[in-house]
């Protein structure tokens, strides 16, 4: 297989595209490179039809390689599993594009494969995966209209400019991806775009400068559109170097100009009656009559005919249905439910409807109403991420439920879907630039939408209620979000957009373009579109028409709340963030996680430590109010201890129990002793266990603190001991202990220099070591006494408990 490579400079980037190298079973396959980063992409397609599919069958899979990054995975079995939300957000961006580029009827099982094989720290995989994805369908055999160009533009000092690495989009306020075709006359139609404002954005705007308003994002597009076709120009000259082999494939008639003409005739009539029902079901329940009564006027018997005529019917009868909703619209400005071009459906908003929960918001627009729940965290609750991505986590996550009772279907229930993932990132985008950072907010976030009932834009309704539920949880983002759906009928020259559309509008239309923003700036934005040919300028209306929209229902959500609240829900933790000197950060964890274990057990709040490379930082979280300020308390009690005093009294634990005594904590890293002659004034104690043991809380007094810092204690109260008689001896009121003389041990005598118990051992023992002799006696309190040389070797040492002595 002969290899082919075309290469080109594509705004600031360098791009190569080579086919015939790898992969010569598939039906096409390319390699595509920019930088460090390299994706493998494959085409296959079956040349036969599956019986029974109403559809076309195309499958777009990203598989994430973690040796492209030089990692091994960080799954229990060390290889990589099902697909990241990265990966699966990349599928949708591959399929929506492509799947309208195909030939119509063209129904054959179609696989795209995109392998990502190496990724550097500057540049993005995705858009290369969209180019690489229409060059290898390019250069198959398969019936493909493109190419498809894409391009990422980032809006960066005020420019706009074309693939933008990381560091770029890390300084931009907004970013495009744009993906679009030429047209017969040469010309760049856009078919796709996938949009978000980021933080830095909305600090413009907040600072009353211009960033991602309506006007500019217009002007991206456009230009996006030089770029573009840059990347088809490149495709192409790659599909024209390649032998293709030509294949007859087969194609699906959905019915035939006779059948048509048939139905047509009757269900006109029919359907005339069903055009102004605005509820759902019932407009559901008088279609379904009308097709009946067609069917029969027409003589096709749905029980006795052949499958495939009644399939034909249908489908015409489909075709007939969404031509005269869409004259009636281009016509009279009507449209199916009876609502004008502009106008919103009916909006609802509500706060606070989850007692329990952080924060919570029920939106509601026409028949479509989601329920969304702000749940609040400490960082380390913060989602992890093993991908490709340079992100290794995210705080802010986002997710979508679209139950089958929403559109009152039964179904499967087996977590979420392809779709399901790309609404919640969508929203997620459209939010995230109003989220507060991590050093003004320092919480992690789980949004959960619950899409309730569904007939058009579940996913900008979650928008909508992922604002409300921000607010009411008392989260002080930049400024409410809201999102609406807006849609495109075309007809010849005349473009028809209409604002907030239903689920059936969608599907007989020609574009689904979501626009998601604040009063003064777009946060995220969506489009697919069904058709080429798509002017600019109706893109620009399209965007105004959007902002019309939006303000009315920001309008509406204020009335509900306006801005968030003063203060966290009563359920929501508490963070207070505590500065320490990085040595102390082992202090506070303590052995093994200690002290840090019982810091949250005794006061009930939950700890987070890190650091930012000067300070230790310390996160406390507490939904009780004194639960946090013990916490606080304790951390700088540990982090900036007061100093021990001489004669001051403090509670102490014990924490060591030696047999010359007790050390007792009295303060957060100051330990002191309290020796086994000071335990008991009043008598001798043989064993400090008799006293004091491991654990216990202990009253003392500072004695003396030496020059090394170590504390001397005392006890302040009089400590339990032994019964008399038990574990100790009554001491002398007076007079000399003699450790060489009689010692009264509860009335018995005992000589250690004499009587019966002799310390010789059996006789004379000499422990001379120099010459002279060693009495075994200790010869009372005068240490001086002793004859033995200190210096002399071998000599030993006085012990730890003699010292204190």
């Amino acid at each position: 297989m002969t290899k082919h490579v075309v290469s080109g400079t594509v705004g600031q980037a360098e791009i190569t595209i080579e086919t015939g190298g790898m992969a010569a079973q598939a039906s096409g396959a390319v390699v595509i490179k920019l930088g460090g980063t390299e994706v493998l992409v494959t085409a296959v397609s079956q040349p036969k039809l599956r019986e029974g599919v109403g559809f076309f069958p195309l499958t777009v899979d990203v598989e994430e390689r973690m040796y492209a990054a030089g990692r091994i995975p960080g799954s229990f079995f060390r290889r990589e599993g099902r697909a990241t939300e990265r990966a699966i957000l990349t599928c949708r961006l591959i399929d929506r594009p492509l799947r309208p580029s195909f030939i119509k009827g063209f129904r054959c099982d179609t696989h795209v494969i995109a392998t990502i094989m190496g990724v550097d720290d500057a540049n993005a995989y995705d858009i290369l995966a969209l180019n690489g994805a229409s060059a290898a369908l390019s250069a198959s055999n398969i019936p493909f209209l493109g190419p498809v160009g894409a391009v990422r533009m980032a809006l960066k000092d005020g420019e706009w400019i074309a693939f933008p690495t990381y560091d770029d989009l890390d300084e931009s306020v907004f970013e495009l991806v744009v993906a679009g075709s030429r047209n017969a006359d040469g010309e760049v139609d856009i078919v796709m775009v996938e949009a978000g404002s980021t933080t830095e954005g909305i600090r413009l705007i907040e600072a009353g400068q211009q960033a991602s308003d309506e006007a500019t994002v217009a002007r991206g597009l456009d230009e996006s559109k030089f770029y573009i076709g840059q990347m088809v120009d490149m495709q192409a000259e790659l599909a024209s170097k390649v032998e293709i082999d030509e294949v007859e494939w087969p194609v699906v008639t959905d019915y035939s100009d006779e059948v048509y003409s048939k139905i047509e005739a009757v269900a006109t009539k029919q359907l005339a009656s069903v055009m102004g029902i605005v509820g759902k079901k019932d407009r559901a329940v008088a279609e379904k009559a009308a097709r009946v009564a067609t069917f029969a006027a027409a003589g096709f018997d749905a029980d006795d005919a052949d499958p495939a005529e009644v399939a034909e019917a249908k489908n015409a009868f489909r075709a007939v249905s969404k031509k005269m909703i869409r004259n009636r619209v281009i016509e009279e400005g009507i449209r199916m439910d009876g609502r004008g071009l502009r106008d919103v459906r009916a909006v609802k908003a509500e706060v606070g409807v989850i007692g329990q929960a952080h924060g919570s918001g029920l939106f509601q627009r026409g028949e479509t109403q989601v329920l969304n729940v702000t749940t609040l965290g400490m960082l380390k609750m913060a989602a992890m991420l093993d991908t490709l991505d340079r992100e290794s986590s995210k705080r802010y996550m986002h997710h979508y439920n679209f139950p089958p009772y929403s559109t009152g279907e039964t179904g499967f229930m087996r977590g979420p879907k392809r779709r399901e993932i790309g609404h919640g990132a969508l929203a997620e985008k459209a939010l995230l630039p109003v989220i507060p950072s991590e050093e003004d907010f320092p919480y992690a976030y789980r949004l959960v939408s619950e899409v309730l009932a569904s007939n058009g834009s579940s996913s900008m309704a979650s928008v909508c209620g992922s604002s409300l539920s921000l607010m009411d949880a008392g989260v002080p983002i930049a400024a409410p979000v809201a999102g609406i759906a807006m849609g495109l009928i075309n007809e010849g020259d005349k473009f028809v957009t209409i604002t907030d559309i239903l689920g059936a509008e969608d599907a007989l239309g020609d574009m689904d373009f979501k626009v998601a923003g604040t009063a003064d700036v777009i946060t995220a934005l969506q489009l697919d579109t069904k058709i080429s040919g798509l002017p600019s300028s109706v893109l620009g209306e399209a965007l105004e028409q959007a902002k019309e929209a939006r303000l009315e229902i920001l309008g509406v959500m204020a009335q509900a709340i306006d801005a968030p609240r003063p203060e966290l829900n009563k359920n929501a933790p508490r963070i207070v963030t505590v500065l320490i000197p990085k040595d102390k950060i082992g202090e506070v964890i303590g052995p093994k996680g200690k002290h840090i274990r019982e810091l949250e057990e005794e006061t009930g709040a939950m700890l987070e430590i890190d650091e930012d490379g000067v300070n230790g930082i310390v996160r406390i979280a507490a939904t009780s109010g004194d639960s946090l300020d013990a916490a606080v308390a304790r951390v700088n009690l540990i982090a900036n201890p007061p100093e021990a005093e001489i004669g001051e009294v403090y509670e102490g634990q014990v924490v060591s129990v030696m047999p010359f005594g007790a050390f007792i904590n009295i303060l957060p890293g100051r330990d002191g002793l309290l020796h086994i002659s000071k335990i008991d004034k009043d008598r001798r104690v043989e064993r400090v266990e008799d006293y004091l043991n491991l654990g216990d809380k202990v009253q003392v007094k500072v004695e003396d603190i030496d020059r090394s810092g170590k504390l001397s204690l005392v006890p302040a109260e009089k400590l339990e001991g032994p019964p008399e008689g038990e574990g100790g001896s009554s001491r002398p009121s007076g007079g000399d202990r003699d450790r060489g003389g009689e010692r009264n041990r509860g009335g018995g005598d005992r000589n250690r220099s004499g009587g019966n118990r002799d310390r010789n051992r059996g006789g004379d023992r000499n422990r001379d070591r120099d010459g002279g002799n060693r009495d075994s006696s200790r010869g009372g309190n005068d240490r001086s006494e002793k004859s033995e040389d200190t210096n002399k070797p071998g000599r030993r040492t006085a012990s730890f408990e003699d010292q204190f002595e």
